[in-house]
């Protein structure tokens, strides 16, 4: 059974109703907040270790919201939302959504989703920081410098360097990144993963057209090489 305290802001009672009793029902302490200003304030003041937080509040848009807590909230937040369009997606997991589940949701599939979570956050709370020859990451913060220089990084180029980080030395798959970033409906788009590569490139490699950290496994995937120091 979990101890972690979980933060859900969402305006339908039902649905507050029904995670806090499946929450509990598995260990969760709950908090919760009906608006985004309900839910902003009781971020900054609770201890709570992950929020899920729905995009149709009636105060405030829930991915402005995201936005603003992703200034300061390192935990994860894990979006439920009837919306169920590519753009709200994508937008969400960008901005640092750590998933994306649709309304109406199976009780078991969240609270797969939860540990799943919760358990990668445990893991690079564990190792806080890796420091390699020209770069470092920082999973605490979620910082990432160069040279010693910070670089800025999108919600998800960060996720994606993470996810190649803590997986060093492992061929993981177009498939299986695909899936792991953006989710089961973008398993076939390698071509977007190769634009997100290149990116990564540019910003960690000494030499983006002869990468020594992310290296391509052709045809299969790609090997992150670290030999940190």
């Amino acid at each position: 059974m979990s101890t972690a305290e979980i933060l859900v802001i969402d305006d339908e009672i039902q649905i507050r109703k029904l995670l806090e009793i499946t929450l509990e029902s598995s260990g969760y302490k709950v908090a919760k907040a009906n608006t985004a200003k309900e839910g902003l304030a009781a971020a900054a003041t609770a201890s709570s270790d992950m929020i899920i937080l729905d995009l149709g509040l009636p105060d405030e848009n829930g991915h402005a919201v995201l936005k603003k807590l992703r200034e300061w909230y390192v935990k994860p937040v894990i979006i439920l939302s009837v919306k169920n369009n590519e753009e709200d997606i994508v937008s969400a997991l960008d901005n640092g959504a750590n998933d994306y589940l649709l309304k109406p949701f199976r009780t078991g599939e969240l609270l797969a989703r939860i540990r799943s979570v919760l358990r990668n956050c445990t893991v690079t709370e564990s190792i806080p920081a890796i420091k390699y020859e020209n770069f470092e990451i920082n999973f605490s913060t979620r910082a990432v410098k160069k040279n010693n220089e910070s670089v800025k990084f999108t919600a998800t180029q960060y996720e994606l360097l993470a996810l190649f980080v803590k997986n060093e030395g492992k061929v993981l798959t177009h498939q299986y990144i695909l899936r792991e970033i953006w989710g089961p409906d973008y398993v076939t788009q390698s071509q977007y993963l190769r634009v997100f590569v290149a990116q990564l490139r540019k910003k960690i490699e000494k030499d983006p057209d002869r990468p020594k950290y992310i290296v391509t496994e052709s045809g299969v995937g790609y090997r992150f090489v670290g030999s940190n120091n």
